[in-house]
């Protein structure tokens, strides 16, 4: 396909580009009123991005109303376990809820390996009406949960400051951990070929809770699943985002992919020099900061990109953008990007 805007492609492949392209995490979303509205419009958030045609809706609005220079899905990094057979629910301001967890080997036999396609044709069938209605404006993003982060919920049951229960059983089974996070992986990177054959230009893991495990852990239930991921598509750049492990930006220097996200707790040029220069680094503005007003937001994002200048940088905040923040402020931090000479 010809693309309109394909800066984020050449950003992520190391290109030259004209202008460092941006985007932002969870741009469709709650700080767009118009996504409010079709959210509205339905019983909560699984109906609205199980329904293709309102997920490619909401998955364009950011594109028309702030000027980005990518789409990215509107889904959710839960929709793998749901598809290996544990389904969540979305309760309203306290986030996803398992009725069920996985605290046993009796507990694995009831999941199964999703094979992308099928177990989430719903995805499957927004990406594929997005990517028509896009019609080679700017690339499509697609997404998924890092098998840690998957595993964390699945064991937990809910979001935690902690994750006692799924740290717990890192330590006290560890086979039956290596059991389940292998059979997240393998759904995984079937869920990301079905996303990329329905026309994902760019696929980017999401390591949400990385930062909670100490640095041994994190290699041996964390990163060598990605690494395996990361090797396993070989079809477009592959983005890496693993917030708060600040420890690993070395060996995420290895991995095989395009791209690695940096969270706004990351000094960009000690990342840099720990990541090397063969790697596109995204980010890593503070969210916080577009609570500012257009000056500060404008002197903040400058300040961000000097510090990214002469190398290779997608723009992007540092985490997914808050959901009170003003879009007006988000409209100036894209803007800023784009100003940046």
């Amino acid at each position: 396909m010809q693309f309109q805007n394909d800066l984020l492609l050449r950003a992520a492949k190391g290109e030259k580009v004209e202008r460092t392209p941006v985007w932002l995490m969870r741009q469709a979303g709650r700080i767009l009123p118009e996504y409010r509205a079709v959210r509205e419009s339905v019983s909560g958030f699984i109906e609205l991005a199980q329904t293709p045609e309102l997920a490619a809706e909401v998955t364009i609005q950011p594109v028309d109303l702030l000027g980005v220079d990518a789409a990215i899905i509107f889904s959710d990094i839960l929709v793998i376990p749901e598809a290996m057979g544990l389904p969540y629910e979305m309760v309203e301001k306290r986030g996803p809820w398992f009725p069920n967890t996985v605290s046993s080997a009796a507990d694995l036999k009831n999941l199964r390996v999703a094979d992308g396609a099928n177990d989430l044709s719903y995805v499957i069938k927004a990406i594929e009406i997005t990517k028509k209605e896009l019609n080679g404006r700017v690339p499509l993003i697609g997404f998924a949960g890092a098998p840690w982060t998957i595993f964390a919920y699945m064991v937990e049951g809910s979001g935690s400051k902690t994750f006692s229960k799924a740290r717990a059983m890192l330590y006290r089974e560890p086979k039956l951990s290596h059991q389940l996070l292998q059979m997240i992986t393998d759904s995984t990177i079937n869920y990301l070929k079905a996303q990329i054959k329905a026309g994902a230009d760019l696929v980017q893991i999401f390591d949400s809770w990385a930062g909670i495990l100490g640095p041994e852990q994190y290699d041996e239930f964390s990163l060598q699943y990605i690494a395996q991921i990361c090797d396993a598509i070989q079809e477009v750049p592959k983005t890496v985002f693993a917030k708060g492990a600040f420890f690993a930006r070395e060996a995420m220097g290895k991995l095989n992919c395009d791209t690695i996200g940096l969270d706004w707790n990351m000094g960009i040029a000690e990342s840099r020099k720990m990541i090397g220069a063969d790697k596109t680094l995204q980010g890593n503005l503070d969210p916080a900061a577009l609570y500012g007003n257009p000056e500060q937001v404008r002197k903040t994002t400058q300040n961000m990109m000097e510090q990214f200048k002469g190398s290779r940088h997608i723009a992007n905040l540092g985490h997914g953008v808050y959901p009170d923040i003003d879009p007006e402020m988000v409209k100036v931090f894209i803007q800023s990007v784009k100003d940046f000479q």
